[in-house]
């Protein structure tokens, strides 16, 4: 176990703070009242243990109006999976198999209207915020990580994007045009705002276009914090996809994409096997 690994181990060790994740699991940006009405603890009991949570990196708050509201990050959670058990199991070879299986699952399912819309992500990365810039916008790094699609950006607003399908999604009917949106917002190293769509299936594109935000901040010399927020309002088949909760092996989604991105970036290898 590494010292980084230590915070996340210790918070899931508590049943209350499991039982606190569960349910942002189930509806996830909840406020301290919220979450206070669930359990049988005190106000400054809950705020202590979604401190703690905080501090592992396994819950991110935002500000909306006055209320401060939680969210799940479960990109800590996928690093442990990464690191303590897919390597003995299996990598990530079957991770184009899974993303198959979860689009046709989800296109025969619905996510009911009080189904969250917002999701937020955030992971520390031993780089440099321009490090994590090109390797978000450059279509040398997009195709080797996470799904390995490279995706070109018009960094200005009412700029094209477009990410083109792999070989591999090519191979199970997949358009040439994967993912598509429009740039809202361009503030290089530090803020990307986009419009973001899936068309892998007809139940995507038949979707309304979402929100994508990447937020870069130094922390150190060494170390950047990237947090991905995601709107998905409207569309039931994309909050489903890239939360990653569907697929199987414990992955996929912006958990799944996140870690690779860390690890490639960190040790010039990624899980899917790409180089810089």
């Amino acid at each position: 176990m590494t010292e980084d690994d230590d915070p996340v181990f210790k918070a899931l060790a508590d049943p209350t703070r499991r039982a606190l994740l569960d349910r942002l699991l189930i509806h996830d940006g909840q406020s301290l009242t919220g979450l206070e009405s669930e359990l049988e603890m005190s106000r400054f009991g809950v705020a202590k243990h979604l401190r703690l949570l905080e501090e592992a990196g396994l819950v991110v708050t935002r500000k909306q109006g006055r209320e401060k509201l939680h969210f799940l990050n479960p990109v800590p959670i996928q690093l442990l999976y990464d690191r303590w058990i897919d390597r003995y199991t299996r990598r990530r070879a079957g991770a184009l198999a899974d993303l198959k299986t979860v689009l046709e699952r989800t296109t025969m399912t619905t996510t009911s209207p009080e189904a969250m819309t917002t999701q937020v992500f955030r992971i520390h990365i031993k780089a440099t915020p321009q490090a994590i810039w090109e390797a978000i916008t450059s279509p040398d790094w997009t195709a080797r990580y996470g799904y390995c699609i490279p995706a070109t950006y018009e960094l200005q607003p009412g700029g094209r994007y477009l990410a083109h399908a792999n070989e591999g999604m090519k191979a199970m009917g997949a358009p040439d045009i994967i993912t598509d949106g429009e740039v809202i917002e361009a503030l290089p190293p530090h803020r990307l705002v986009q419009t973001f769509k899936m068309h892998f299936e007809a139940s995507q594109t038949a979707e309304p276009y979402t929100t994508l935000t990447w937020e870069i901040e130094a922390i150190d010399e060494q170390v950047t914090r990237l947090t991905v927020i995601h709107d998905t309002a409207g569309a039931p088949v994309h909050a489903a996809l890239v939360s990653g909760e569907q697929l199987e092996a414990g992955g996929g989604g912006w958990p799944f994409i996140l870690s690779d991105l860390k690890t490639l970036l960190e040790t010039g290898i990624g899980l899917s096997g790409g180089h810089p």
